[in-house]
């Protein structure tokens, strides 16, 4: 039913940005919201409606404001992540996605302050229906079950980080990324999901989900980057398309046995991105690789001041 209520969401507000002809109303990071949300109401996410509201959109605006300042580069990257991470800090938000909300318009390069009003409309309608979700739930008298073991790492995944050890890694890794975009022109090597998928995967590293399996992520990725693109290039821009795009994400993180919200999101970044090509899969691929390849640096750093190695 979670996933069911998801795709409903998601569809309804395909209908709206293309009937409104904002495209930015089909926020890519509603895929992972709506998935959590509708799936796990009584979760980090669900249970936390303002946050839902406010987090996001504190960060777009300071997004936008950046992109108007310095368009798109390092310090404008740098200082949207931080904008973004100093407001789930201060508000002791769980709403990790508002970091992609602020990355989002830098990375498009599109200072339309529509974009704003376009993320606080969606998370609204969101924030509402998951209210109303939890209401209908206790007006039926059937009380959602105890949390399993699975919804407890999920909650514990979406709190706000509480230590920063991990903080100089994910630093190299943006770093690195931008280089690699700087380089290649390839924008989307740090797409804007990624910054998401990374803030979770250092600041809960011992508990996060995907952070177990880095292979599995950079084919998840991957794969839900193919479909969505190939849905879209067949499709268009149509409820439909998205609707298909975002069920080919859910079944592909089902089949992984990966339980990665972000992930979804990334099927739907064709829908906002200006004439996506071949080289979107690849440009996902290989940013999701490089942070992998750095998270397995951090892990096997952070291991061995834990349980350092036995003298002979």
């Amino acid at each position: 039913m979670g996933e069911l209520l998801a795709l409903c969401y998601i569809g309804g507000i395909a209908e709206v940005a293309l009937i409104s002809g904002i495209s930015h109303v089909l926020f890519p990071e509603l895929a992972a919201l709506s998935y959590d949300i509708f799936k796990r109401p009584q979760g980090k996410w669900a249970s936390a409606p303002t946050l839902l509201v406010l987090t996001p959109f504190l960060a777009a605006v300071v997004g936008l404001w950046l992109q108007h300042l310095w368009g798109y580069g390092p310090l404008s990257l740098g200082l949207g992540i931080s904008a973004a991470l100093f407001f789930i800090k201060v508000l002791r938000s769980p709403i990790a996605p508002a970091i992609s909300a602020g990355v989002l318009p830098i990375a498009l390069d599109d200072g339309s302050w529509w974009y704003a009003g376009a993320v606080l409309f969606s998370t609204s309608v969101l924030a509402v229906g998951s209210v109303l979700r939890q209401r209908l739930q206790k007006s039926t008298h059937h009380p959602l079950p105890p949390p399993s073991q699975a919804d407890r790492i999920d909650d514990e995944v979406e709190c706000p980080a509480t230590q920063y050890r991990w903080l100089p890694y994910f630093i190299v890794f943006l770093a690195i990324a931008m280089g690699l975009v700087l380089f290649s022109g390839w924008r989307f090597i740090l797409y804007p999901p990624l910054v998401v998928i990374a803030y979770e995967m250092f600041a809960h590293a011992d508990v996060c989900p995907w952070a177990r399996k880095p292979v599995l992520l950079v084919l998840a990725c991957l794969l839900t980057a193919s479909a969505g693109l190939g849905i879209f290039l067949l499709l268009g821009h149509g409820p439909l398309a998205v609707i298909l795009s975002m069920g080919a994400s859910i079944i592909l993180i089902r089949f992984f046995d990966l339980h990665a919200p972000p992930a979804t999101a990334v099927g739907l970044l064709p829908f906002v991105i200006d004439h996506p090509d071949w080289r979107f899969p690849l440009a996902i691929t290989l940013g999701t690789g490089l942070l992998s390849l750095i998270f397995r640096q951090y892990k096997l750093r952070h291991s061995s001041l834990i349980h350092p190695p036995g003298r002979g």
